[in-house]
């Protein structure tokens, strides 16, 4: 299967079908991704943002968790033609869930199940009291110098990037949930990971160990290529709209 009218058809006749996302997705979006020449991780350094930094120095983590934040999605960032024809196979019942390593929200809203596996940077979460809120008015304040590090409205603990940072586990309902979805996947697409990351990049193996019908949809070779039905070397924001077109 090297056509996207082969993959249409296989999606067209599964009860479940799952996409699952990477940083290539948003590239388009203007968000850059982690580890290419231009990738976040030439420009800071992960250290910085480890989970253990964060308990140490509290202060200087969330003063360059601000920078990173403006670096990575600025101003305007919104879904691009491949979050919108994932939507559009939503909307006609074709995909059944989302699974995103993305913290970029760009998924929020879509018709299907949505798993954020790495969590969501438009939020922030109290380390005492678990509250979640917006982590737009948290970053004005620190961005202010008026509170850093923030702390929580309602019980003063610290508040952390409600993302999973160097250093932590990936939560446990998120984690099963997106196995749960791998394991009963008639067809699963991978599209823009690399497929390097643990635990995420065993979903897809995990998928074609229960007999679905495997496409990673990457500009480079990723580990599993060689166990996937359809590989398409080419841009997502091309292949995915051409699927939902097909189907």
């Amino acid at each position: 299967m090297q056509s996207v009218t082969d993959l249409a058809a296989a999606v067209r006749d599964a009860d479940d079908v799952v996409a699952f996302t990477g940083a290539g997705v948003s590239t388009a979006s203007g968000i850059p991704d982690f580890r290419s020449e231009s990738g976040v991780w030439n420009r800071f350094d992960p250290a910085d943002f480890h989970y253990d930094r964060f308990r140490s120095d509290p202060a200087g983590f969330w003063t360059e968790r601000v920078d990173l934040h403006e670096t990575m999605f600025g101003d305007g960032v919104a879904p691009n033609a491949a979050h919108d024809a994932i939507d559009d196979l939503a909307d006609a019942g074709h995909v059944d869930a989302v699974v995103t390593q993305n913290t970029d929200g760009l998924h929020v809203g879509t018709p299907a199940a949505l798993v954020e596996l790495h969590g969501n940077a438009d939020r922030v979460v109290c380390e005492s009291c678990g509250r979640r809120s917006d982590a737009g008015p948290v970053h004005e304040r620190v961005r202010a110098g008026e509170a850093v590090p923030p702390r929580c409205d309602d019980c003063g603990g610290l508040l952390k990037p409600d993302v999973v940072l160097f250093g932590e586990q990936l939560p446990q309902m998120d984690l099963s949930q997106a196995r749960s979805w791998a394991r009963r996947a008639d067809v699963f697409v991978a599209a823009g990971s690399s497929l390097t990351v643990e635990p995420a990049a065993s979903l897809p193996r995990m998928a074609a160990d229960g007999g679905a019908t495997t496409a990673v949809v990457n500009l480079d070779s990723t580990p599993f290529d060689d166990r996937a039905d359809a590989r398409f070397r080419d841009d997502v924001t091309d292949v995915l709209p051409a699927l939902a077109d097909a189907v």
